[in-house]
């Protein structure tokens, strides 16, 4: 019976973690998996770009970061979709 329960928590936590990256901008929410013409609408351009970048120099996506609500949002951008989203609050 133990051996059973250690096999059941063993499989629990071997169990890929999913996680779900939103950002609230008012009413609405941007997510993973929105479109780069949603980023677009709701925020309009970034204050900065960043190309990512294999070690040969291939390109794999962006970073495009924006000033809000006192803080350094960074949305990582893959194939057209955001795919990660990164919230920096400034120290003051």
């Amino acid at each position: 019976m133990k051996f059973r329960w250690l096999l059941l928590l063993g499989l629990a936590l071997s169990a890929p973690v999913l996680a779900f990256d939103t950002y609230r901008v008012g009413s609405q929410l941007i997510r993973t998996g929105d479109s780069v013409s949603e980023l677009l609408d709701l925020l309009g351009n970034p204050v900065y770009k960043e190309l990512i970048e294999t070690g040969h120099g291939g390109f794999v996506g962006e970073r495009w970061q924006y000033r809000l609500d006192g803080k350094a949002v960074t949305f990582t951008i893959r194939d057209g979709r955001i795919v990660h989203i990164d919230e920096i609050r400034d120290e003051r």
